[in-house]
C-alpha cells in the first residue's frame, strides 16, 4: 500500500466515524463493511430497506420541509425516502452518521443528486465539485505516485471562476488527504500562450484568479499534461513555470477532458482511482465506480471518515 494511502486509514482510525454504505445487496459492500469495522476504519451503518425503520417519518417530514418550496408534496416526500441513497443522506444531514459511501450499483448521478438537495455546500463555498484520489505504480510522479484529478464527476463545463474553486477546493482536499505543499497544474491544449482558443482564455484566467485569491499557492496554467508532469519537457515548455513538471493536482478544463483522463489512466495504466469524492460541501458523500473492487471501496470508506473530521 502506497503510504499515503496508508496514513489515510491511520487518520481514520483515530477517530472512528460513522459512515452509511446503502447497497447492502452488493457482495463488495458486504465484504469491504466488514473489512472496514474490523479494521476499525469507521463504524458502519447499512442502510437498506426503509419504510419500517422508525426514522422514516421523521426524515420525510424533514425532507419535506427542505424541498417543499420546490414543489415537493408530502407525498412525493415520501416516495423519495424510500430511496436508500435518500434515506442515507438525511442520516447524514441529521448529524446521525459522518458521511456516506455509495456508486457500487448507482450511478454517480444518482449518489450525487441527493447530497446536492440536502447537505449542500460549506457556508464558505459556492459550489460542489468533485475530485479522484489516482494512486499510481511510479513514485516519481505526483507526492509519492499520488494525484489529485478534478472536476471529473460532477462540474461539467465550469467557467474561469468556477474552475478556479475547483482548484482552490482541491489544494485544500490535498492538505487534508495528501500531503502539505499542493502544485496545481490548469490544463490545457496550450502551454504559456503557445495556441489559442475560448478553452485557453478560461483556464488562464481561472489560474489569474487563483493566484490573486491565494498567492501563496503553487499554480500553473495554462499549461499541457506533459509540461505538467516531465521536468525536462517544462523546461523546453515552459522554463518559468513555478511546477516544473512536478504537478500533483491536475485541474481539467472540463468534465469530459477530466472523466476521459482519468479512465484512461485507470484501465490502461493500471492505476487505482478512488472517486468521484466531494469538496466544497458540508458533509462527504462519494462516490464509487460501478466497477470497483473490494479495496476500492475499504479506502473510499477511510477517505470519507478523514474527510467528515473537518466537517
Amino acid at each position: 500500500m502506497n503510504p499515503i494511502i496508508d496514513n489515510i486509514y491511520q487518520k481514520a482510525k483515530s477517530s472512528i466515524k460513522k459512515i452509511v454504505l446503502v447497497e447492502p445487496q452488493d457482495d463488495r459492500v458486504q465484504k469491504a463493511a466488514k473489512i472496514a469495522a474490523d479494521q476499525k476504519l469507521a463504524e458502519i451503518i447499512m442502510v437498506d430497506k426503509t419504510e419500517n425503520n422508525p426514522l422514516f417519518d421523521q426524515f420525510v417530514e424533514q425532507f419535506y420541509q427542505l424541498r417543499r418550496d420546490k414543489g415537493i408534496t408530502l407525498d412525493q416526500a415520501k416516495n423519495i425516502i424510500k430511496n436508500p441513497l435518500y434515506f442515507g443522506t438525511m442520516m447524514v444531514h441529521s448529524g446521525l452518521a459522518d458521511g456516506m459511501v455509495a456508486g457500487a450499483t448507482n450511478t454517480t448521478q444518482e449518489t450525487f443528486r441527493p447530497a446536492l438537495q440536502i447537505i449542500k455546500t460549506k457556508p464558505e463555498e459556492k459550489i460542489i465539485s468533485s475530485f479522484f484520489i489516482i494512486e499510481t505504480l511510479d513514485n516519481n510522479f505526483g507526492q509519492n505516485g499520488i494525484f489529485i484529478f478534478a472536476d471529473c464527476g460532477l462540474n461539467i463545463d465550469p467557467d474561469a471562476q468556477t474552475l478556479s474553486q475547483i482548484a482552490i477546493q482541491s489544494s485544500k482536499s490535498f492538505n487534508q488527504l495528501i500531503g502539505p505543499t499542493p502544485k496545481i497544474a490548469m490544463l490545457s491544449y496550450s502551454t504559456n500562450s503557445s495556441s489559442t482558443g475560448s478553452s485557453v482564455d478560461k483556464v488562464r484566467l481561472a489560474t489569474q484568479l487563483t493566484k490573486q485569491s491565494n498567492p501563496s499557492l503553487i499554480v500553473e496554467g495554462e499549461i499541457q499534461a506533459d509540461a505538467a508532469l516531465i521536468p525536462s519537457i517544462a523546461i523546453s515548455k515552459f522554463p518559468q513555470s513555478q511546477l516544473q513538471g512536478q504537478a500533483n493536482i491536475l485541474i481539467f478544463p472540463n468534465l469530459d477532458s477530466g472523466n476521459i483522463a482519468y479512465k484512461l489512466v485507470e484501465r490502461l495504466g493500471h492505476v487505482h482511482a478512488f472517486g468521484p469524492l466531494t469538496q466544497g460541501i458540508k458533509k462527504p458523500i462519494n462516490d464509487l465506480s460501478r466497477g470497483c473492487g473490494v479495496d476500492d471501496i475499504v479506502t473510499t470508506i477511510a477517505i470519507t471518515s478523514v474527510q467528515s473530521m473537518s466537517n
